[in-house]
């Protein structure tokens, strides 16, 4: 690859550990939760694993925040070719805190159109589905105008909150990879969902575009909602409830079915702590938190602890798409790993994978683990 695209939406990401899910008009609620950009670092991961591969890449991107200083970071003169300073004159130019950048999604997309100037051959973005949608609207759009030109491909580095598009790779070093080495794309779907809506628990989810992507074993696939009965599985699960554990429940409706069964109301796309008393049948406990951020699981979270999580349908995510509440620190604190899913879920993966932005928490996690599908069945899946 001669010439490569890059644009970072320097926000994505903000509202997942602080229980926003999402950051889209939440950006000082985020910050005054303590939330802090995760963008730029995974910018700089994909880029770094793209500089081993093509240092001789020719790097176009917009200043500052928005790409200029992850590719430098990682030893490119990258092109600048916008500047967000320009259109906010308010703003300061080359804020220390990405958050501070005032950028928008307008910016988002005028700095897709100074790429598609330059013809790159890939327009690799850092973001979530949000940012998605803004680079493949402008895409379509620009290819509308002019009927004779080669659509070029995008890639996504996983970055936001909602990752339900099938553009994204499964980690940014795969990014920088496959960016590296791609030969052939594919039409892949850029789907979003209303931020809102899911905060009160409820998916909309909307397909937004088709574009081509870079194909790979490494792309995720689309976000896919399993159906089918989970009851004996949330029976079989609250039936071996250990009295004096802690449970953390991670989000979806898997997990939801386990909480209903011990009587508890949870939180759809939450995060919630339960203690069982040490006393009793392992039935009665205290409701710690709901709808925790990450920094109230750390506050509650006491050993021994159980997290109890649910891959993502179609994509097999265990850990870092939805669940970002459930951070490295937060993990590290438990000391068992539950995941559940049904054996229809199951069937549509092909592994489980994490994404925790800890790479040796993510490799401590990697290898074969069992999942409980039923009341009395396992299945040994690998995680990758």
């Amino acid at each position: 690859m001669d010439a490569l695209g890059v644009v970072v939406n320097p926000i994505a990401g903000m509202g997942g550990r602080v229980g926003l899910k999402g950051t889209d008009g939440k950006v000082d609620a985020a910050r005054e939760r303590g939330a802090e950009p995760r963008s730029p670092e995974r910018a700089r991961a994909a880029l770094r694993s793209l500089r081993d591969r093509e240092p001789d890449c020719t790097v176009y991107t917009a200043a500052g925040v928005m790409g200029e200083r992850a590719a430098r970071g990682v030893g490119f003169e990258p092109v600048v070719v916008y500047d967000p300073a320009d259109d906010h004159p308010g703003e300061p130019a080359r804020p220390d805190d990405p958050a501070d950048a005032g950028t928008t999604a307008d910016d988002t997309r005028r700095a897709v159109r100074a790429l598609l100037e330059r013809e790159v051959d890939l327009v690799l973005f850092v973001g979530g589905d949000g940012t998605a949608v803004d680079v493949a609207e402008t895409i379509e759009e620009a290819n509308e105008t002019d009927e004779e030109r080669t659509p070029v491909p995008v890639l996504g580095v996983p970055a936001g909150v909602k990752i339900y598009s099938s553009v994204f790779a499964v980690t940014p070093e795969d990014a920088g990879r496959i960016a590296a080495e791609f030969d052939r794309v594919g039409s892949r779907e850029v789907n979003d969902i209303d931020e809102e809506a899911y905060r009160e628990g409820e998916v909309r989810a909307e397909l937004r575009a088709v574009v081509p992507v870079p194909v790979a074993d490494d792309v995720q696939s689309s976000k896919q909602l399993a159906s089918g009965s989970v009851d004996s599985l949330a029976t079989g699960f609250a039936r071996e409830i250990e009295p004096g554990r802690t449970y953390v429940f991670g989000p979806g409706s898997t997990v939801g079915a386990i909480e209903e069964a011990l009587g508890l109301e949870p939180s759809p796309l939450g995060v919630d702590v339960w203690r069982v008393d040490t006393d009793g049948d392992g039935t009665d406990g205290t409701l710690l938190a709901r709808d925790a951020a990450e920094e109230e699981l750390l506050d509650v979270l006491e050993e021994p602890a159980t997290i109890v999580v649910s891959p993502i349908g179609g994509q097999g995510f265990v850990f870092g798409r939805g669940n970002h509440q459930l951070s490295p620190p937060v993990i590290r604190r438990a000391d068992e790993l539950e995941v559940v899913a049904s054996a229809e879920k199951l069937d549509g993966i092909d592994a489980l994978h994490v994404d925790t932005d800890d790479p040796d928490l993510d490799e401590e996690l990697r290898g074969w683990i069992r999942v409980r599908t039923g009341r009395f069945t396992t299945r040994l899946v690998k995680v990758a």
